[in-house]
């Protein structure tokens, strides 16, 4: 699995605490995030994130900004993203069997890097489910091709 990870000026703190658990479990990744915490603006780096993984560079992406809310909009703007904004861990493991998300946005004004870390290990972990999930996303992708 190759992993694209990026974060804003406002999730820099849990950027670094991710990037370890990947380390951790030798999953290879590249940074995209900013350095610092002057002000920018995420969609600078989520757009490339997503772009990068519907080309079928990376396999997921995982973003972080203060609320996870913008990075995850401008996200799912981007054909073939299913980016899921998650900051509990049962809805990590939902969205990875139910939706095949290959997008995750957390925020770090909402959740600590501990949970943080609990999440994007479970998210990376899991495996999508298929079945009846696959007719709905096969739902999506039509509605895309529109």
């Amino acid at each position: 699995m190759k992993v694209i990870i990026t974060a804003d000026h406002a999730g820099v703190t849990i950027r670094n605490e991710v990037k370890n658990l990947l380390e951790e479990k030798g999953i290879e990744y590249v940074d995209t995030g900013c350095e610092g915490t002057g002000s920018v603006d995420y969609p600078d780096y989520s757009l490339p994130a997503a772009e990068r993984v519907a080309n079928g560079e990376f396999d997921r992406a995982i973003l972080i900004c203060g609320t996870g809310i913008g990075m995850s909009i401008a996200a799912n703007k981007v054909k073939g993203i299913r980016c899921a904004l998650v900051h509990d861990v049962y809805s990590a493991k939902l969205t990875r069997q139910h939706n095949d998300s290959n997008v995750l946005a957390m925020g770090e004004r909402v959740i600590g890097p501990g949970l943080a870390r609990e999440i994007a290990e479970v998210w990376l972990d899991t495996e999508f489910d298929g079945g009846r999930h696959q007719n709905r996303l096969n739902k999506i992708t039509a509605y895309e091709e529109k």
